[in-house]
């Protein structure tokens, strides 16, 4: 073989090493484009399904190849119908590389960082409608678009303020029943439908609010803020557990640190009660 060369009894091509590499970006990409969502753990049980099905294949068990065969058969089928957002998304990034847009396939090109958000809107927005008992249900992207969800209500594309916050949960607005979404520095939908949770652990005290934040984060890495309409208690989830009755300290330093991964400063922390929903 032209340009091989050999690694113990191993004989090796140019070809083969292209192939192997090529087989990680793919690997590497599907892992960046599942993780933070449940369709990664979808993913990995399928891979471990098919790994074991090519030990027992040739380990000669015919009876279990046949069994874990007759699965494997419908296997592309079956994960079309199970990440078909995923693959949706997939598509898309590969079309704004074929129409020479940014390029964010590949991991070594990179984006100029955006300015870092402020969380101080949210802060004082937040405080405000608590005091009116008025009902509030951010979401902060991190890894997950939340696009899917994102479409399910009403695309803003707007600049982040307190008052554009207030007007939107303001109970005679028709944009206030739902969940706003916040995708990079900007409010990019309003009244968004979010996944309740099934969690039969969740407190029969938490509201459709409280549940559907839980949902959110039970299936992607988002960050969700809740603003109570009975009891006016300021509430953070992230990955289901639930950070209740946050002072505007608490709030400012929680959003901080999950957001921005800093740890909280001069924050007290002791009257934020905290419960584990998942």
């Amino acid at each position: 073989m032209i340009g091989s060369f050999s690694i113990g009894f191993l004989r090796i091509g140019w070809i083969d090493v292209a192939d192997v590499l090529l087989v990680t970006v793919l690997f590497y990409q599907l892992y960046k484009l599942l993780t933070g969502s449940v369709a990664l753990k979808i993913f990995l049980g399928f891979m471990s399904i098919y790994l074991f099905y090519l030990v027992v294949k040739a380990a000669g068990m015919e009876l279990l190849t046949s069994i874990l065969g007759q699965f494997m058969s419908v296997g592309v089928l079956a994960g079309i119908i199970l990440f078909q957002q995923e693959i949706r998304r997939f598509l898309l990034n590969i079309g704004k590389v074929t129409a020479f847009d940014r390029v964010r396939v590949f991991p070594w090109r990179r984006d100029t960082p955006s300015e870092r958000m402020s969380v101080t809107p949210f802060v004082e927005a937040a405080k405000s409608l608590a005091g009116k008992n008025t009902g509030a249900l951010i979401a902060f992207t991190m890894s997950s678009e939340l696009k899917f969800y994102a479409e399910s209500g009403d695309l803003i594309d707007a600049t982040v303020s307190k008052r554009l916050l207030m007007s939107i949960f303001n109970k005679t607005s028709p944009l206030h029943d739902g969940a706003v979404i916040i995708a990079s520095n900007r409010i990019k939908a309003a009244r968004c439908i979010l996944p309740v949770s099934e969690n039969p652990d969740v407190p029969a005290s938490m509201g459709l609010r409280h549940r559907a934040a839980i949902g959110l984060t039970e299936v992607t890495d988002s960050v969700v803020l809740v603003v109570s309409e009975e009891t006016g208690q300021i509430s953070l989830v992230r990955g289901g557990e639930v950070f209740r009755n946050l002072s505007s300290a608490d709030l400012r330093a929680r959003l901080n640190e999950f957001l921005f991964d800093m740890q909280p400063k001069g924050a007290a922390t002791s009257s934020a009660a905290t419960e584990v929903a998942a």
